[in-house]
C-alpha cells in the first residue's frame, strides 16, 4: 500500500495543485482514464470545501490529503481541522443568513463529490472533518504465454 501525503495552506491557489497531484497518483495508481476528470472535480470540490470550512473559522493550520493505492482501489482523504458540531444557536433556529448560506454551500458540495464519486464517505467530529473517496483501480491484463 503506497501513500501520498500532501499538505497545503487553506488558500484557494493551492486546490488547483491538490487536484494535479491527485490526477497524477490516480494515474499511476491505475485509475480508468475515463474517470480522471472525475477524479479532479471531486478532489477540487473536498480541497475548496476545506479551504472554506478553515477560512470561516479562522484556522491557519493547513488542509490535509491523503493519496492511497491499495491493489484494488485507489482512495483520496481530505480532512480539515475545522469544529463540525452544529451551534447552539443554530439548532434553536437562530442562525445568521451567512450561517445558513455556508450550510448551504457546504451541502451543495458534499452532494456534487456524491454524484461524481460512488464510494464516498463523510465523518465530522468538533475536531475537524475526513471525506474519503474511493475508486476501483484497473488491472493489467494478464499475458499468457
Amino acid at each position: 500500500m503506497a501513500t501520498v501525503e500532501l499538505r497545503f495552506s487553506a488558500l484557494p491557489e493551492h486546490v488547483r495543485t491538490a487536484r494535479l497531484v491527485a490526477a497524477a497518483v490516480a494515474r499511476r495508481a491505475g485509475v480508468d482514464e475515463a474517470v480522471l476528470d472525475e477524479v479532479r472535480l471531486a478532489v477540487g470540490e473536498a480541497c475548496s470545501r476545506a479551504v472554506g470550512l478553515h477560512q470561516s473559522v479562522g484556522i491557519t493550520a493547513p488542509v490535509k490529503v491523503a493519496l492511497i493505492e491499495d491493489e484494488k482501489l485507489f482512495s483520496i482523504e481530505v480532512g480539515d481541522e475545522a469544529p463540525h458540531a452544529v451551534p447552539a444557536e443554530r439548532v434553536a433556529g437562530g442562525a445568521s443568513a451567512d450561517a445558513d448560506v455556508e450550510a448551504e454551500e457546504d451541502e451543495m458540495g458534499l452532494a456534487v463529490i456524491s454524484g461524481l464519486v460512488d464510494d464516498v464517505e463523510v465523518t465530522t467530529s468538533e475536531n475537524g472533518g475526513l471525506i474519503r473517496m474511493s475508486w476501483p483501480t484497473v488491472q493489467p491484463p494478464t499475458v499468457v504465454i
